[in-house]
């Protein structure tokens, strides 16, 4: 990868977009990612201009083999084959994914349903699911009020890390700023090292030679 620009897929699930940790913290490894020279295409894809949700004629659309789908159906599955495409031709996705209610915010779910899409991002096999969007890097940035990461309550990252791998993304890591109406000070200072540690990692990756 070291001779080619990084293409990056920045996904924003933040409801907020002033006053946003997230966001604050995804604009900060990107940030980081250019100080130490990474070359990189980035396309932004924010949640909170509105997702759709799947219903009956996206189910049923998708359940057609694509050989077989009307033009309506391929209208219906138009958006989703655009979000499809853009994870398709992506190196590394940065998913700034806040906690609400211990799990990942609507519009992050309605993003997933369009994605899992079987015979196109995972198939079944007789060993069992397979993804398909291999060869790609995931980061998690994720931030709370009180829900530490990794409990028992936290049912965000770890939904998050099932969902990537059965797509295929199965190396993953999480930048955390949690609990922070507990401990902000704490927060920012694990949130820091966190960042700082898979800044590394990446930069470690970007350096590798192609090998196609």
């Amino acid at each position: 990868m070291a001779n080619s620009a990084l293409r990056i897929l920045r996904i924003d699930a933040s409801a907020r977009h002033t006053g946003s940790a997230t966001r604050a913290l995804t604009d900060k490894f990107l940030t980081g990612l250019r100080n130490v020279g990474v070359v990189a295409e980035i396309t932004n894809r924010d949640l909170a201009d509105g997702m759709p949700l799947i219903d009956e004629a996206w189910v049923t659309a998708n359940f057609t083999p694509p050989t077989e789908r009307s033009a309506a159906a391929q209208a219906t599955l138009s958006f989703s084959d655009m979000l499809v495409e853009e994870l398709e031709r992506t190196d590394l996705i940065v998913l700034g994914a806040p906690i609400y209610n211990f799990g990942v915010p609507a519009s992050l779910k309605a993003w997933i349903d369009q994605i899992a899409r079987a015979r196109r991002t995972f198939q079944y096999t007789p060993d069992g699911p397979k993804g398909l969007l291999t060869q790609k890097r995931a980061v998690i940035i994720t931030a709370s009020g009180g829900t530490k990461i990794g409990s028992d309550i936290d049912f965000s990252t770890g939904y998050l890390r099932h969902i990537l791998g059965f797509v295929g993304i199965t190396d993953v890591s999480i930048i955390a700023a949690d609990q922070q109406m507990v401990d902000e000070q704490k927060a920012e200072q694990n949130a820091q090292r966190n960042l700082e540690q898979v800044l590394d990692d990446v930069l470690g990756y970007v350096q590798q030679p192609l090998t196609d």
